[in-house]
């Protein structure tokens, strides 16, 4: 597959997404031929100093969420599920590790194993593999494209010491380039 603007991985997202059923290999194959250029995702690309922000860029006909999602240097996700959604991440610039974990038994979460990714990996999650954490081991910026399909709008987080859960509502840091108004939320 040839390498593919941003523009160009939308319109080809819109024409696989058309389907009720998802192959995510074709998924990540797609993900994996945008060719990451800094001119097209910059202006999605919203940083907020100690923290990760959230970054819509399109919300695919209600079928999926493309957004980028910003990483300030040592700051990392909770872990988290994905409210039974499918789950890819490319990585865009910097540097950052995933690392996965089983489903807690009412216990001290269970690491299974850990990736790091560097610009230009995909990876896959989904509630059946198990729940992750999004870390920037690295006191540089990362930046990282993911596609949520089916959307959703909350998910569960989960205590690494107890396996406890609480339900989070997801927020976006902006729309399609543009600030949106402050939530307090717990994001994951």
């Amino acid at each position: 597959m040839k390498n593919l603007t941003l523009c160009e991985l939308i319109d080809e997202l819109y024409r696989i997404f058309e389907s009720d059923s998802i192959n995510i290999e074709q998924v990540k194959q797609l993900m994996s031929s945008y060719h990451g250029d800094p001119d097209e995702w910059r202006k999605y690309a919203k940083y907020e100093p100690g923290k990760y922000t959230r970054n819509l860029v399109d919300e695919g006909n209600g079928k999926f969420n493309l957004m980028v999602l910003c990483w300030s240097g040592s700051v990392k996700s909770t872990i988290h599920d994905h409210a039974d959604a499918h789950c890819f991440m490319r990585l865009l610039a910097g540097e950052l590790t995933e690392v996965r974990y089983d489903w807690p038994q009412g216990e001290q979460m269970q690491l299974r194993d850990e990736s790091t990714m560097l610009p230009g990996d995909v990876c896959y999650i989904n509630n059946e593999i198990g729940l992750h954490r999004v870390e920037n081991r690295s006191s540089d910026i990362a930046v990282s494209l993911h596609l949520y399909s089916p959307p959703f709008n909350a998910c569960y987080m989960f205590d690494e010491s107890t396996g406890k859960k609480v339900i989070s509502k997801v927020t976006f840091w902006s729309r399609y380039g543009e600030r949106t108004p402050l939530i307090q939320s717990r994001e994951p």
